[in-house]
């Protein structure tokens, strides 16, 4: 019997998680190693997942309890400052016909879905771990981590995300860049006529929206011009976003009246990025945020890092050999994908930025997610 390949997954976020899964299933050793000693179990507020991101869930075995965790809709609304309805555009199935448009969930209980499935898988997990060092040759990696200790493994996959120190070690200078924008972010109860998204482009602030993530609550958020981080206290995070949410009519000042803890409120700026030649180095690659980053005007963020998960893991299950020539097949077949979904994103936020009176956004946003509805 051969000796099973073994791999060290670094991350444990969407993409770090999905390949794990996906490899353990193959019959791949594998160890994920997590910075963060609680695995971001409990970090963020809402998140929109498209159809895209839907499929792969669903070849991961988890979409049934994703459908029972959060809530499906296949609409979008989009709304004057007032709240009056402009337009209700019914979403594209980009997962196929039989998935919903959308899923919208709470971030954490989408975390905690893929820890559960990358435990049963049989992984070895270490918390509060990192990499210090990446030693490769022609047939594997020698790691050794903070705690002092260390392993070879045949293959480094870097799912660190933004900041990746694993892009980092292997000499790829590719860093995120602030686009301008930020988004404030708070998890609220949901409130009873609401029951897709909906979207308000202008007001008080570029964007305001909201996305049911089940039953009984909801996310919202308010895009503006990004400031000066350092400038805004963290105690006055809800005053902040109130101030902004004000604004707004319809569904609006119900939300408003909950966004009161500065503990439950983001605030990000949006980043771009997007690392084009290749994406590894030797036996050393990278998938989701580590790879690329978009804003998230078209909620693909964690749909792309989820399909180069799926994509990476199929490809190797399926070759003979872990060579240079299959981890550059796997970059071109996603950069393919993904620089289209991360230009078009990024443009979208600079017509509004610009102030573009004949941007053509649903025509970009239907031509990008038409492409996302092929298979990856």
């Amino acid at each position: 019997m051969s000796t099973p390949r073994t791999v060290l997954v670094v991350g444990g976020g969407a993409a770090g998680n999905a390949v794990t899964i996906l490899l353990r299933r193959a019959g791949v050793a594998v160890d994920l190693i997590e910075a963060k000693d609680d695995w971001n179990a409990t970090a963020g507020s809402g998140i929109t997942l498209q159809g895209n991101a839907l499929r792969v869930l669903r070849g991961l075995g988890v979409w049934e309890r994703v459908r029972a965790c959060g809530h499906g809709f296949d609409a979008v609304g989009i709304t004057a400052p007032d709240g009056t309805v402009l337009h209700v555009a019914e979403g594209l199935r980009t997962g196929g016909d039989d998935l919903p448009a959308t899923v919208g969930m709470r971030r954490p209980q989408l975390q905690r879905v893929l820890i559960d499935a990358v435990r049963a898988s049989g992984a070895r997990v270490r918390l509060g771990t990192r990499a210090t060092s990446l030693d490769q040759d022609a047939q594997g990696v020698s790691v050794t981590f903070t705690d002092g200790t260390a392993n070879r493994y045949d293959l480094v996959i870097g799912a660190d995300g933004l900041g990746s120190t694993t892009r980092a070690a292997i000499g790829i200078t590719a860093r995120p860049e602030p686009t301008g924008m930020a988004i404030w972010r708070v998890a609220a109860p949901r409130p009873a006529g609401v029951t897709r998204s909906d979207l308000t482009y202008g007001g008080p602030a570029y964007i305001a929206g909201y996305s049911p993530t089940s039953a009984t609550t909801l996310y919202a958020f308010v895009v503006e011009a990004a400031r000066d981080r350092v400038s805004i206290p963290p105690e006055s995070y809800a005053d902040e976003m109130r101030r902004l949410a004000r604004g707004y009519g319809g569904f609006w000042p119900e939300i408003t009246a909950h966004i009161t803890d500065p503990a439950r409120v983001n605030y990000t700026w949006f980043d771009r990025m997007l690392v084009q030649g290749a994406w590894h180095r030797g036996r050393v690659v990278l998938a989701g945020d580590a790879a690329h980053c978009c804003p998230p005007t078209l909620a693909q963020g964690a749909a792309l890092s989820l399909e180069d998960a799926w994509v990476l893991a199929r490809m190797l299950t399926s070759a003979p050999s872990w060579d240079d020539a299959l981890l550059r097949a796997y970059y071109e077949r996603r950069i393919a994908r993904v620089k289209p979904v991360v230009e078009a994103s990024v443009r979208i936020g600079q017509w509004q930025l610009d102030g573009a009176r004949d941007a053509d956004v649903p025509g970009l946003m239907g031509r990008t997610m038409t492409m996302l509805r092929e298979p990856p």
